[in-house]
């Protein structure tokens, strides 16, 4: 019996031998797979997040240009001679615009697109019906700041404790009185 044992120990010493460098290779291989992975996708979130920014921007510049104060847009120097509302229409309306809006279908969050189609659908109404923005303005200012909103959270503050009114609160002087109405 003692000459059985040393023998079967040897032989799970030798199998621990050759098996350990085969174990951490393949743990070794299938950390750097993890790793490589994580990596791929912290990229291809960097390069969608500027793909994000860039057709958020695009989108939002229409409502932008209807919240300028006629004052500001008289002084900018690119709009000289130019109807703020009538550009800012044109601009909603442009194939441009419509290529970015597709764009968003494919990148955005379900949250921004959710909120994009509740604005355009909004504007859709409003123009059909033909009643004049302003008996739509608190619906309408509400939409935009709840898109917003959705585009802070799909770039990375999900835990957001804002309103869809406290996003524009910088951007509209009269945001409370119209938001009280």
């Amino acid at each position: 019996m003692n000459d059985v044992t040393p023998q079967w120990l040897a032989y799970v010493t030798a199998a621990g031998a050759v098996a350990t460098p085969l174990l951490v290779a393949l743990v070794g291989g299938i950390g750097w797979r993890i790793r490589n992975r994580i990596e791929r996708q912290v990229e291809l979130e960097r390069k969608l997040r500027e793909d994000r920014i860039a057709v958020y921007n695009a989108l939002l510049e229409p409502f932008i240009i209807f919240f300028t104060s006629d004052e500001a847009w008289k002084a900018d120097p690119k709009h000289k001679g130019k109807d703020k509302l009538e550009f800012g229409q044109r601009a909603l309306l442009s194939l441009d615009y419509k290529r970015n809006a597709f764009r968003l279908t494919v990148l955005g969050s379900d949250g921004v697109l959710r909120a994009y189609n509740a604005l355009m659908q909004h504007f859709y109404r409003s123009a059909e019906n033909s009643t004049e923005l302003a008996d739509n303005l608190k619906p309408f200012v509400a939409k935009i700041g709840t898109l917003i909103l959705e585009i802070r959270k799909s770039m990375g503050n999900e835990d957001t404790q804002l309103s869809n009114w406290e996003m524009l609160e910088w951007f509209l002087k009269d945001i409370h009185k119209l938001h009280e109405k």
